[in-house]
């Protein structure tokens, strides 16, 4: 699971504007980062160039997942992950950046389309590179399976335990059955020595 891209794309018009962006490029041989840098910028524009305000989507090109947040003041939040990435994460995510954002750049600081840094985005790619650890949800979910596990596994040892003693107690009731017999034979061939 990996996270690509976090960018806030100015969508009223056409063509969007990246407004900000982070990228991590880092997968990718130094000869094919500027394509890279370049296909992602370009698909999330037309990504956020097609999403309504108000529209939530995720959208699958090759082995990438475009998830896209419109929001009405006239901007587009997006991020590029794998297709493994928790769709649930990548949307909260989205709606915090986006908060973020617009609380902290009014729309006259970006209406003009001009580049704003935001470096808290460069934290947030960091950080929800693993969403068990950026998400508690998902964090609780991992927690609950191991525990599922381990306690599969208790289970399974005592039911093994359980066959192991039904086992011996058959051998146990075998030898009880077998030193009866002995006791009984033995008897008789006491009985017919009598000893004076």
């Amino acid at each position: 699971m990996r996270l690509y891209y976090i960018g806030i794309i100015q969508n009223e018009s056409k063509p969007g504007t990246e407004l900000c962006a982070e990228k991590d490029l880092t997968s990718y041989s130094r000869w094919t980062r500027a394509s890279y840098e370049e296909f992602m910028t370009m698909f999330a524009k037309t990504v956020a160039e097609r999403t309504r305000p108000g529209q939530r989507q995720d959208v699958e090109q090759q082995d990438y997942t475009f998830h896209a947040y419109g929001r009405t003041e006239g901007v587009c939040g997006i991020i590029i992950s794998d297709q493994q990435y928790p769709a649930l994460v990548a949307h909260q995510l989205l709606s915090k950046v986006m908060d973020e954002f617009l609380a902290a750049h009014p729309r006259s600081s970006w209406s003009a389309g001009q580049s704003i840094a935001m470096p808290e985005l460069n934290d947030y790619l960091t950080k929800y590179q693993d969403p068990h650890q950026a998400d508690s949800i998902m964090k609780i979910q991992r927690e609950l399976d191991e525990t599922k596990i381990t306690l599969h596994k208790t289970i399974e040892s005592v039911l093994q335990r359980g066959e192991k003693i039904d086992d011996l107690v058959a051998k146990s009731d075998g030898l009880s059955n077998q030193s009866k017999m002995f006791y009984q034979q033995a008897k008789k061939q006491n009985s017919c020595c009598v000893v004076m």
